[in-house]
């Protein structure tokens, strides 16, 4: 390589660190792209296929796949046909590069796409994770990684005979407010958490009908909302629960209701005696909330789960913490990840973890009974020191 490419190269690293550092300011800490330019570069960026183009894809993955350093928007599956020309026409997409649910597989033969982002019902997560995989690319599955644990660890299997990263679209543990609320639960910084309190959802319109199929959505908003909940609680505390009680609301809609619950209240225990009290549904809008109290202190965030606008504020004053592209920040750490072969914070055995507790929570609010959850994944993301 002669001098004048590697001068180039250490360039585009200093520069893109700096970047990096002016536009977070104080919030750099949090960033996944913090360090990447210190070690490896790719080529160019990794390649991204979203698998379904839904509200999801249209209005945040694909607008945030044009602020991203190190990946980009360079496929889509869809089988709408339309939606691939308007598709195409807004993000260049190259025609060879654009498939549908019949012809995905032959993704394997397209070196331009390294990643594939699964964005499906939920109830579709598995068949898509397992063929992208047997494709021999990368995948980010969104949450909940499935319907149950059983297939959350077919998932596992294949992307590990594979030799492929798999990461869950866990956006929140890349937000510095989500971050900070780790440091400040797991670090014990107002002493040892006693009890956190999360609630999460909103009055469904059935403007997405697989929501409320159990064919597809696998579950209500315990599945869609209430993962939120369970995992800020999780990370928050820095534990795995030991038990879990819940109780189903009632349904306002019978009809619209039929397949799945309307919401949901459940309590996790710790093994420590801390509980947290959470709540989901798609029967109301609820003011969505994380709060921890601890033995000297408390710490909260209103909003809590939205896409931007959250808010912080502890015992000692309001968080002075900007927000970021969350989807953005998610990615590329993914991207980063798989440049320098390093683990995702996000991996599918937490999903796997998730899948467990969910259907740990659907059995005690059919049971009326508390349901040990022993047999739970023991993954946590652990906050940064």
């Amino acid at each position: 390589m002669d001098s004048s490419a590697v001068s180039r190269r250490q360039f585009l690293r200093h520069l893109s660190l700096a970047a990096g550092a002016t536009v977070l300011g104080s919030a750099a800490w949090a960033h996944p792209w913090r360090g990447l330019a210190d070690e490896l570069l790719p080529a160019r960026p990794l390649g991204v296929a979203l698998v379904g183009l839904g509200k999801y894809s249209t209005g945040l993955l694909a607008p945030a796949l044009q602020e991203t350093k190190w990946c980009r928007l360079a496929g889509i599956v869809t089988g709408t046909p339309a939606k691939a020309v308007q598709w195409q026409r807004q993000y260049n997409i190259p025609t060879q590069n654009v498939y549908n649910y019949q012809t995905f597989d032959r993704i394997i033969d397209n070196p331009a796409i390294d990643v594939v982002y699964v964005v499906l019902p939920n109830a579709l997560h598995a068949e898509y994770v397992v063929r992208a995989a047997q494709a021999g690319k990368h995948v980010i599955c969104e949450k909940p990684m499935a319907t149950t644990a059983a297939d959350a660890r077919r998932m596992i299997a294949a992307m590990q005979k594979a030799g492929k990263k798999l990461s869950i679209g866990y956006r929140l543990h890349f937000e510095p407010h989500h971050r900070e609320m780790m440091r400040l639960g797991q670090q014990e910084v107002f002493g040892p958490v006693k009890h956190l309190v999360a609630d999460n959802g909103f009055k469904f319109n059935n403007d997405t009908p697989w929501r409320v199929s159990k064919a597809l959505g696998g579950g209500g908003p315990l599945l869609d909302m209430g993962i939120y909940c369970l995992q800020g609680c999780l990370y928050t505390k820095g534990q795995v629960p030991v038990s879990v009680t819940a109780k189903f609301t009632a349904k306002p809609d019978p009809v619209l209701f039929k397949e799945v619950e309307a919401g949901v209240n459940w309590q996790l225990q710790f093994a420590d005696g801390a509980v947290a009290d959470c709540r989901t549904t798609y029967a109301e809008n609820m003011a969505s909330r994380l709060r921890a109290d601890a033995t000297t202190g408390w710490a909260e965030l209103a909003p809590a789960f939205g896409y931007g606008g959250i808010q912080g504020r502890t015992s000692q004053g309001v968080m002075n913490i900007h927000n970021v592209n969350q989807q953005a920040a998610q990615m590329d750490d993914f991207a980063a990840c798989i440049i320098n072969n390093k683990p995702t914070r996000v991996p599918g055995e937490m999903g796997l973890r998730d899948v467990q507790l969910l259907e740990a929570i659907y059995r005690a609010a059919e049971t009326g009974q508390k349901v040990s959850t022993k047999d739970v994944a023991l993954v946590l993301d652990k906050a940064v020191r």
